[in-house]
């Protein structure tokens, strides 16, 4: 085959700069302005394009985040799908296994060294970094609690936030002991221990008796 047909047969140059040129605009918005601060409309701008190039290539701001920072997963997406499968097979007693779901499914995904390696590099930018630790929270805080508590029907009142932060708290220091510290002996627990330990105490989080003082 010529290289005028292989050209042809993969990505045209002009879209790969494109491409490009968007995801760098993508990374110096997010480390800029965090998450939640950084849009698709001053992204496009940044990098010279239309907006709704971005959604044509990216989708959502999620997918956006996504493909800048090297996530090969959408964490929405995975949660989505977990919950939807945990639904069909559990019926009305769903709510009650929400802590189990969650845990194993984040565990089942970090096995994967690719979404492993992505997350990983994400924690170090957070315990390094303000711009970093801002990015991270608030795409935690707007992507994986934002379908947590969907699916747990929480308030967006105090006591609801609390829920979710306290989830959150559980889920990224799981990560961060196993994965990047290795703590033993979490390190080499196996998934269904984990989740046998830990899914009861987010379960509690969730839809248990926090004790609240006011």
């Amino acid at each position: 085959m010529s290289a005028t047909g292989s050209r042809r047969a993969g990505r045209r140059a002009g879209e790969t700069r494109t491409r490009e040129a968007i995801l760098d605009a993508a990374r110096r918005s997010f480390g800029e302005h965090g998450y939640d601060g950084a849009t698709i409309r001053g992204i496009a701008a940044a990098a010279g394009v239309n907006p709704a190039l971005v959604h044509h290539f990216y989708g959502t701001k999620e997918g956006l985040f996504a493909a800048a920072m090297k996530l090969p997963v959408l964490p929405s997406e995975i949660l989505a799908r977990a919950f939807a499968a945990a639904r069909d097979q559990l019926g009305d007693d769903f709510p009650a296994h929400l802590g189990e779901i969650l845990v194993g499914t984040m565990l089942r995904a970090w096995d994967v060294a690719e979404v492993r390696a992505a997350f990983l590099g994400l924690l170090r930018t957070a315990a390094t970094t303000e711009q970093g630790l801002v990015m991270l929270r608030e795409f935690v805080r707007s992507t994986i609690l934002a379908s947590l508590v969907r699916a747990a029907g929480l308030g967006d009142d105090a006591e609801g936030r609390l829920r979710a932060a306290l989830v959150a708290s559980q889920v990224v220091g799981l990560g961060f002991t196993r994965y990047l510290m290795r703590l033993e002996p979490i390190a080499s627990a196996s998934t269904e221990d984990l989740v046998a330990a830990i899914g009861p105490t987010v379960q509690r989080y969730l839809t248990g008796d926090l004790r609240l003082t006011s």
